[in-house]
């Protein structure tokens, strides 16, 4: 079977990024298997992205789910090429005000499900090659006031990644790749909620990304590995610098903090003068 045929498969993909990955991957000529917590999504999707895509129903917490996936996806294309770890949860809020099954549900999907997902994958691509990668966040790379649990469960999703790419480099495991995509916040579902949410106001702070931005990305990724970029490239930088020195790092988030507040209010502004002209 031809490079081009091989298998390929993206968690969270019933809608916003993860269907648009999908698409990707498909332009690209892979045989897609389309997953997703919501089996009404994740049927949809792959019914709206071509007959070489097929779909099924998995919660990423669970490994025999997981496992399954990647056992159908080798079924139907031969081998399994890529792996997109894209399924994620965000509730927003201070941590002492979540519920503990609201905190567990973050730190399952983001952190367990990216670790389900990888391991699943290396297991089908060992001998074969592959490439697997993580969609995080640039949460993961520093503090995020309002969002601590999703900080922590994606600051686990790149430890994990990181340190899992190491160990396949010392175990001589050359041809399969790990490659996280960091994005600052994305105009996908997980935001469209989230401006009336104070808690939120830091994912409003920067640049907020279109889903194709993120998808260029993850195809720069797939022709070039590289074990973390970050979107955009100044604010990873930004970012970085302050989590090398976490004392001024604090002190900026009651500024960056105010400048997501503002444009959160903006865009409010936006929505509801268009609500009322329509």
């Amino acid at each position: 079977m031809s490079a081009a045929r091989a298998g390929a498969v993206v968690t969270g993909a019933g809608r916003g990024l993860g269907r648009l990955i999908a698409a990707a991957l498909v332009e690209r000529g892979h045989h897609v298997l389309v997953t997703d917590v919501d089996e009404a999504a994740a049927r949809s999707a792959a019914a709206g992205l071509g007959p070489d895509v097929s779909w099924a129903a998995v919660d990423v917490r669970d490994a025999s789910q997981v496992e399954a996936a990647r056992d159908r996806a080798v079924a139907e294309a031969g081998r399994l090429d890529v792996w997109v770890n894209n399924a994620g949860v965000l509730v927003t809020g201070p941590v002492w005000e979540q519920a503990p099954g609201v905190r567990r549900l973050m730190l399952e999907v983001n952190a367990l499900g990216t670790v389900n997902g990888t391991v699943a994958a290396i297991e089908a691509m060992r001998g074969t090659g592959g490439h697997i990668v993580n969609i995080v966040s640039l949460a993961g790379l520093t503090p995020v006031p309002g969002e601590a649990v999703y900080a922590a469960s994606k600051h686990a999703a790149i430890g994990f990644s990181l340190s899992t790419l190491a160990d396949l480099r010392l175990a001589g495991f050359t041809e399969i790749d790990i490659s996280c995509v960091c994005p600052d916040g994305i105009w996908t579902p997980m935001l469209h909620d989230k401006l009336d949410d104070p808690a939120s106001a830091l994912s409003f702070s920067g640049k907020l990304l279109e889903p194709e931005e993120v998808v260029a990305a993850v195809r720069k990724v797939l022709d070039r590995p590289r074990p973390v970029t970050t979107l955009p490239r100044g604010r990873g930088a930004q970012v970085r610098l302050a989590d090398a020195f976490p004392r001024f790092g604090l002190r900026a988030l009651p500024w960056a903090v105010a400048r997501g507040t503002r444009v959160q209010r903006r865009m409010r502004a936006e929505r509801d003068g268009g609500s009322r002209g329509g």
